[in-house]
């Protein structure tokens, strides 16, 4: 009997930049019609080993077989006419263009597509593949669910046979999220090969077929999803620890305002209004695009409201934003890691003092090495990797620059946090271990977290805000079973 021939395999991928060793002898399978979840820790190499895969980088080492024959990808364009896409956690859209002109868009003979027929074609592989997007949609109008299914289709349009899914549920609601899953299970049925990357373990044992879990840049495991007993095993295989992913959430007392938003009615937002105290987690749950991102922008500084709209910690909001202090005041972890939180041609020194170098100031001078001191500490900490402060943000996983921004803010103890996606990214370990600093700082603060993982807010949070477009649909404490249960049809507009 003849062994089937997978239909990709990789064979001793290895990649380095300068001292650190991303992958190392890299050997995997991916058979048509199989889903293959790729895990492990941040910093672990899944996100260079799909960057060599899809032709954005080169293996120093090893080879890319592809039905039998050994390819280069030298650019994303060869690896996408050999039938390879990715859908990536930002979505790579026009937002002012159609569905159907998106979709087409990059193909040649789409120039000469006659409107009608263009709609015709992306129509029918949408009914194909169980998707309901309108082709002449904008896409600016659609929802984050209907943007990626747009991601989607723009392989499926170019005959892609190996899709590679990196974090794709991070900005979707939960029937988003299962919709997905059914686009996944049909593809694969029709002879594709799914390549799923995610740090979300229930998702991975309901949707792979196979699992191959990096560690430090090697493959330690590779497995049948079948022979997988746990979520809790396969989490303890990826970080070489138990991890639990629990917390023991104590009430504390709450003590005194923090925030303070009243009838804030700015940037597209509807009449929000909540106080939060120091010893409280505010979660505040919803779909990416309906105001978190205008709320949060407004509370950290970067819009101003209307008068006496915010309050923070007993000043106005033009008091506050005057002339604020470096510790013991706001701490902002925003969602955009790499273009908000750090300036990834710096190095992370340099990114560190970006919001304490107040701290290390005598007169004019800047105490660099104290500085660097207590940055080293954090970073042995936070398990920051590499663990080289001369090394520049944009060499570090976004996973490990995410622990660095947090270990930066935590480090100014802070008394109101605004935490917007704090662990999205984050592997399981690490993500745990920023649940258990979030508990640990309500002590000294209040704590607004924005999160799309409903898990988290559950896990995490006093009480519960939905947001849906630009209102604040709900607010409840999370012990309110039956308005908890309503959460998904809140984010959806539907409750």
């Amino acid at each position: 009997m003849v062994a089937e021939v997978p239909l990709l395999r990789l064979e001793g991928i290895s990649k380095s930049f300068g001292k650190v060793q991303a992958n190392s002898e890299v050997s995997l399978s991916l058979s048509a019609g199989r889903i293959l979840a790729l895990l492990g820790e941040n910093g672990a190499g899944k996100s260079t080993l799909m960057a060599i895969l899809a032709g954005q980088l080169q293996p120093d080492d090893g080879s890319i077989v592809l039905d039998g024959e050994e390819v280069r990808f030298t650019s994303t364009e060869k690896a996408i006419g050999a039938g390879i896409g990715m859908v990536y956690q930002h979505f790579k859209l026009v937002e002012a263009m159609s569905v159907a002109e998106n979709v087409s868009l990059g193909k040649k003979e789409g120039v000469w597509l006659r409107k009608g027929d263009m709609h015709h074609k992306v129509a029918r592989l949408a009914e194909q593949y169980g998707m309901r997007v309108d082709p002449g949609a904008r896409v600016g109008d659609l929802s984050m669910g209907e943007k990626q299914q747009v991601e989607i289709l723009k392989l499926l349009h170019r005959q892609s046979r190996i899709l590679i899914f990196d974090e794709p549920t991070a900005v979707l609601t939960p029937a988003e999220a299962e919709n997905l899953f059914a686009t996944m299970r049909l593809m694969a049925g029709q002879g594709k090969g799914i390549i799923f990357i995610s740090h979300k373990l229930e998702e991975v044992m309901s949707v792979a077929d196979d699992i191959a879990v990096l560690r430090r840049g090697r493959v330690v495991a590779a497995m049948p999803a079948s022979a997988v007993t746990s979520t809790g095993a396969l989490a303890e295989c990826m970080v070489g620890r138990e991890v639990l992913l629990q917390v023991d959430r104590q009430p504390l007392e709450p003590r005194q305002i923090v925030l303070k938003v009243a009838q804030l009615s700015d940037f597209g937002l509807g009449d929000i209004s909540f106080e939060l105290r120091q010893g409280e987690i505010l979660g505040l749950v919803g779909v990416a695009g309906n105001g978190q991102k205008q709320l949060v922008e407004t509370i950290c500084g970067l819009r101003r409201p209307q008068d006496n709209a915010v309050r923070l910690l007993g000043l106005d909001w033009a008091q506050f934003f005057r002339n604020p202090s470096w510790e013991r005041t706001l701490a902002y972890v925003p969602e955009d890691r790499q273009g908000l939180a750090t300036c990834q041609g710096l190095s992370l020194l340099d990114n560190f003092l970006l919001t304490t170098s107040a701290g290390f100031t005598r007169g004019p001078w800047l105490q660099r090495g104290l500085a660097a001191e207590k940055a080293r500490r954090l970073m042995e900490e936070f398990d920051i990797r590499p663990a080289d402060l001369a090394a520049q943000a944009w060499q570090l996983s976004g996973g490990n620059l995410q622990k660095m921004v947090l270990a930066r803010e935590f480090y100014r103890k802070p008394r109101l946090i605004v935490a917007e996606q704090p662990t999205q990214g984050l592997d399981i370990a690490a993500a745990e271990d920023v649940w258990k600093l979030l508990l640990e700082a309500r002590e000294a603060a209040g704590i607004l977290l924005v999160t799309g993982d409903l898990a988290e807010a559950m896990a995490l949070s006093d009480h519960i805000g939905v947001m849906y477009r630009g209102r604040l649909v709900g607010l409840f404490a999370v012990d309110d079973e039956e308005k908890v249960a309503l959460i998904p049809q809140m984010m959806a507009g539907l409750a």
